[in-house]
């Protein structure tokens, strides 16, 4: 089973970038994507006959946004954590007969840090919601988490330390959601791999020179360990400020 994770910055703009040349190029049984940046209707993505399309619209107009594309039909579909409606379109939950897929774009704590407090709480209620699912069955969680955990995952750790997205606060949110039973794909197939991003900012040259963060994820159940067969990121593909990430599965 192939998954693709891929935080598209506005989906209408990644059309025009590539987007469907690389979906068709992939060929992922389940392909997530975070930030779409649209609303119902505006957009009409012919994918084949062989996907079905799951939409998270946020309200607010050319904001956030996620989506999955699936081979599989799904038992169930859920939006946002538990039964809540959540203004931002931020999560998708499908379920299937032996595991729980989770598409999330985690909420920035912006540049003055001024969401922070709101992120925190955030991390801890997403985490309470995982380990539920993970409690009936194995879970498997990918999206933008909007966080590089160890200084091994940005390019520049000590000039970044405390800036959103590489607060104290944020990787300790991270620690606490692998120790509560969750492994970073990535890191247990290459846990010393430096250089090795997903999101570059717009600055002139900086991907050029790739002075990159690593802060899109796969993160599997820990007792999927034995069925992970690769993990790596797609850093040639462009089309946005960040690449899609892919994850391999045997089947269980």
């Amino acid at each position: 089973m192939k998954l693709v994770s891929w935080n598209v910055n506005g989906l209408r703009a990644c059309v025009k970038k590539g987007f469907l040349e690389y979906f068709n190029q992939i060929q992922a049984d389940i392909f997530c994507v975070q930030e779409t940046r649209l609303q119902e209707g505006q957009i009409q993505l012919d994918l084949g006959e062989e996907y079905e399309q799951y939409w998270n619209y946020a309200r607010k107009k050319g904001y956030s946004g996620t989506a999955v594309f699936t081979k599989f039909n799904p038992l169930s579909v859920r939006y946002g954590l538990k039964d809540e409606t959540e203004p931002e379109g931020r999560i998708i939950t499908l379920e299937y007969d032996t595991f729980y897929l989770v598409n999330v774009y985690t909420p920035n704590a912006k540049r003055d840090l001024s969401r922070l407090a709101y992120r925190l709480e955030w991390e801890d209620s997403f985490r309470s919601y995982v380990r539920q699912l993970d409690a009936r069955k194995p879970v498997i969680i990918c999206g933008d988490l909007n966080v590089a955990h160890q200084e091994i995952d940005l390019k520049n750790a000590k000039g970044n330390r405390g800036n959103s997205g590489f607060t104290d606060e944020e990787r300790e949110k991270m620690t606490l959601l692998l120790n509560s039973g969750f492994t970073d794909s990535f890191r247990y197939f290459y846990p010393d791999r430096t250089d090795a991003y997903t999101w570059w900012s717009n600055m002139p040259r900086v991907r050029e020179r790739n002075i990159g963060w690593r802060i899109d994820y796969f993160l599997v159940s820990s007792k999927l360990r034995p069925f992970i067969v690769d993990a790596r990121i797609d850093s040639h593909i462009f089309g946005s400020d960040h690449c899609p990430v892919v994850l391999e599965m045997a089947e269980f």
